[in-house]
């Protein structure tokens, strides 16, 4: 028997375990370090998920600071500069007894009208409740449209000599797309409950009672936006026969206009204008359950959003 197996059978079968028990062990190794790192990404998603993010950096001990509230991008209900974020930080800034002013940082092209009327009502609101706590605006590179609407509340308003200010309109944007279904052949089936619901249908020809209705609306939602505007600036307004035309100006020339007060930055108004250099930021940040819930539903509501009729600011 052992010469049919040859004379070193024994010694190839110990190998051969030898080999296969190594094999074994790489693979429990390997998997054991697969189960670990599984683990720690799941404690570390928890951590993130866990920790409220939502808070504000500025956490007051009661000595004299300015608050600063960060209002950037779009102006959205979804956003980060949403009135939901901006009103809640403007709440805690002013509710702060160590508060000595408040700096709205605005670098925004505008946006929902709703949004930031809400924005500015609140503004109005703790001034009047908090008189001795004034609110500034700092201008960055931008405050257009809804995001001026939002700064005309403010007790002051400082821009750089570059920045861009302005944009005093409204305006609804859609696309129109019966030229391109002809070409195609495509046959538009729209049936409706109500001789008005089809109201700016991209896929059906203009009508002329919807589109004098709609911009009867936006002169409407224009006449808002002046009104606040004026409201706001009072005798400081020099106003031109196009200051309400949707144009834009630069720093210095908001500044002749009335549009703004002076030059300024967060650091230069906290120090000279306040007289609190220890800056604190009261911005509502998103938590990471938020953020990811928003980067989900953002491609789907983007595809959504490109076919709707919006009314905007920007």
């Amino acid at each position: 028997m052992a010469d049919e197996k040859g004379p070193n059978w024994e010694h190839q079968i110990l190998e051969k375990l030898v080999l296969e028990t190594l094999v074994e062990q790489r693979r429990r190794r390997r998997w054991g370090i697969f189960f670990k790192f599984l683990g720690f990404a799941y404690v570390a998603v928890f951590f993130f998920v866990a920790v409220d993010w939502k808070s504000h950096d500025g956490l007051s001990d009661g000595g004299r600071h300015t608050a600063v509230i960060q209002l950037t991008g779009v102006i959205a209900a979804k956003g980060d500069a949403s009135a939901s974020n901006v009103v809640d930080a403007l709440q805690a800034a002013f509710e702060d007894k160590g508060t000595a002013g408040v700096i709205l940082d605005i670098n925004s092209p505008g946006g929902s009208p709703v949004q930031a009327g809400m924005i500015n009502d609140e503004i109005r609101h703790l001034r009047a409740k908090y008189p001795d706590t004034p609110l500034y605006v700092v201008v960055e590179d931008l405050c257009a449209s809804g995001g001026y609407y939002v700064a005309a509340a403010a007790d002051n308003i400082y821009v750089d000599k570059a920045s861009i200010v302005g944009s005093i309109g409204v305006l609804m944007d859609g696309f129109g797309f019966t030229g391109a279904m002809d070409k195609l052949g495509i046959e538009r089936r729209l049936l409706t409950a109500g001789e008005n619901k089809g109201f700016l249908d991209p896929f059906s020809p203009q009508n002329a009672q919807h589109k004098a209705h709609a911009q009867q609306m936006l002169s409407e939602i224009h006449q808002q936006f002046i009104q606040v505007v004026r409201d706001g600036r009072g005798k400081r307004l020099k106003e031109t026969p196009d200051m309400f035309s949707g144009l834009m100006w630069s720093g210095a020339k908001s500044i002749e206009l009335g549009l703004a007060d002076g030059f300024g930055s967060v650091e230069s108004v906290a120090r000279d204008v306040i007289k609190a250099e220890d800056i604190r930021d009261y911005t509502v940040k998103a938590n990471f359950a938020e953020k990811l819930a928003k980067q989900l539903g953002a491609d789907l509501a983007e595809g959504a959003a490109s076919f709707a009729t919006r009314i905007s600011w920007r």
